[in-house]
């Protein structure tokens, strides 16, 4: 056997071929540019900013390498959102325009106190080659493992951001459980702060005020006050006030012009994306009565609230545009509640045809558009049965807890017949009377523990003692008036004739209570029907079979 000899391995360098393209920017100066952000417009924030912006300026100047592209600052303004920094937004589209070649910035909390805000924004300027200098971090993001640290970093200032967010929540809370309330005076007709800090009236604009209300009450719609004031071209010094219809209803239903405030009326539910929204359940609201002076009497405020419920409960042509608990009409009133347990998809009310007889059925939407791709195993559900499932559960309901299905139709059907004046204010005054009786049980708790008896304490439980004293007449005068109340009394009666038609009908499905009472009918493929009323009351049915 021939055996083949392997030559020597060699190995020789292929230098790389020198570049002969003309690159004069290598030698030019790197324009940088400085950013720095206070967060808010205290004077030792200030002299921070200040200092920032001295600092950076000098900094620049003194290396020869670098040329100054400019100094972005934002003044008084929080970190979590970039799309509120003006000066930030400036910077980066000046980075986009090829103005600037790096930037310098404090620390990681200063450029961004969101994370993914921060990290988007270091990406993308780094794609085009500029790079951010972190000073306090000492991160410098062109080089190879700084998004590990950015991210840990950005990280923390996210959290702090939260950790403040939840601090300065709790210490609005706290003076909302005083009883003070928070006055934005740049978005408030009427009212400017004094010189006691104090809410102070201002009688040009409270003219305003006055003139709206009454105009109301005088039979003028919103939508004529909003033009008429509009025609005037109102000048209030300091604000800016747009006279729209919603300001309009807006300062009509504001309780702050009969001298009380609501407060809590919204929480946040984002600190990052700054989103807030209506309080509906999620924190307790409080309510302050005589928190400051009024500009109209609460005698006519209650006047305003009851005319505004009685035009939106005033008796449409139609029934398709009647407005209920649950909003407009749609043609049929299980179309907004029934939903397939498989899918979660709506149903849909299908007509079949068969030999000239027609059958009435409700069928998954998916079903319908996808076949049995996405819902495998849907029920198809024969009106006939359906509406008499329904109608055994509205009547096992009244027949298990009479209270609460009483409770509910009571307050469904007076919302949609504008049963509701005064209704709100004494709800809240009974919840304020109730916290304030658990203060004085834990008061007398706290004395007997202690042994220094109640004598002691004296002074406070007065003060209690008259408090509740003082909302209860409270709740006793607008009882009194919605009780003498000619409009509310044909309310009344309407609503009490409407539970009487509905107790002699018992055994007909009415399309009304369904729109009124039940939240959701849920459909599972073996025959079982979940059917939840308003509070979550819910009330298991069967379909029959058809013979």
């Amino acid at each position: 056997m021939n055996v083949t000899k392997i030559p020597k391995k060699t190995i020789s360098v292929i230098e790389p071929k020198r570049s002969l393209i003309v690159n004069r920017e290598q030698y030019h100066q790197r324009r940088v540019a400085a950013y720095c952000r206070v967060s808010t417009d205290s004077e030792e924030q200030l002299t921070s900013y200040t200092n920032q912006k001295k600092v950076y300026t000098e900094m620049i100047a003194a290396k020869p390498e670098w040329e100054f592209a400019g100094l972005y600052a934002d003044e008084g303004i929080s970190g979590t959102r970039a799309d509120k920094r003006p000066q930030f937004q400036k910077m980066i589209n000046d980075c986009l325009s090829g103005k600037i070649d790096y930037i310098i910035t404090k620390s990681v909390s200063r450029f961004a106190r969101n994370t993914v805000d921060c990290l988007d924004h270091v990406r993308m300027l780094r794609a085009r080659g500029i790079g951010i200098y972190f000073e306090e971090q000492n991160i410098d993001t062109l080089q190879i493992d700084s998004e590990l640290y950015l991210v840990i970093y950005a990280g923390f200032a996210q959290s702090e951001s939260e950790s403040i967010s939840k601090n300065v929540t709790w210490t609005f809370r706290k003076r909302f459980q005083e009883g003070k309330p928070i006055f934005n005076y740049k978005c408030l007709l009427g009212y400017r702060k004094g010189a006691d800090g104090e809410p102070e009236i201002v009688p040009e604009e409270a003219s305003i005020v006055e003139r709206i209300f009454n105009m109301y009450l005088s039979g003028e719609t919103i939508n004529r006050i909003s033009t008429k004031l509009r025609e005037e071209n109102l000048q209030i010094p300091g604000k800016r006030f747009s006279f729209s219809a919603s300001m309009i209803k807006g300062i009509l239903r504001n309780e702050r012009y009969c001298g009380d405030s609501i407060l809590q009326k919204t929480v946040t539910i984002d600190c990052i994306g700054k989103v807030r929204r209506k309080n509906t359940g999620e924190a307790p609201m409080y309510y302050v009565q005589n928190s400051h002076v009024g500009i109209i009497s609460r005698e006519l405020f209650h006047k305003t609230q009851e005319e505004l419920a009685r035009r939106m409960s005033r008796e449409p042509n139609s029934t398709k545009t009647a407005t209920t608990a649950t909003g407009k009409y749609s043609r049929y009133a299980l179309s907004n509640v029934m939903i397939c347990a498989e899918c979660g998809s709506r149903y849909k009310r299908v007509t079949w045809t068969s030999r000239g007889k027609k059958r009435v059925v409700w069928r998954c939407i998916s079903r319908l558009d996808y076949g049995k791709r996405y819902c495998k195993t849907s029920l198809t559900v024969d009106e006939t049965a359906l509406h008499a499932a329904i109608v055994r559960a509205i009547n096992r309901f009244n027949e298990e807890d009479e209270s609460t299905y009483m409770a509910l139709m009571r307050a469904t059907i007076g919302e949609a017949i504008g049963l509701t004046g005064g209704t709100d204010e004494i709800d809240l005054l009974r919840r304020k009377i109730d916290g304030l009786n658990r203060k004085m049980v834990s008061l007398i708790n706290e004395s007997v523990e202690s042994g220094e008896g109640i004598e002691s304490h004296e002074a406070e439980f007065k003060e209690l003692s008259d408090t509740i004293e003082l909302l209860q007449g409270r709740i006793q005068k607008l009882e009194e008036a919605l009780a003498s109340d000619q409009v509310n009394d044909s309310r009344i009666l309407q609503l009490q004739q409407i539970i009487a038609d509905r107790a002699s009908k018992k055994m007909e499905y009415d399309d009304t209570i369904v729109h009124q009472m039940i939240e959701c009918v849920k459909v599972y493929p073996d025959g079982r029907l979940d059917i939840i009323f308003g509070g979550g009351y819910l009330i298991e049915e069967r379909l029959e079979k058809e013979n």
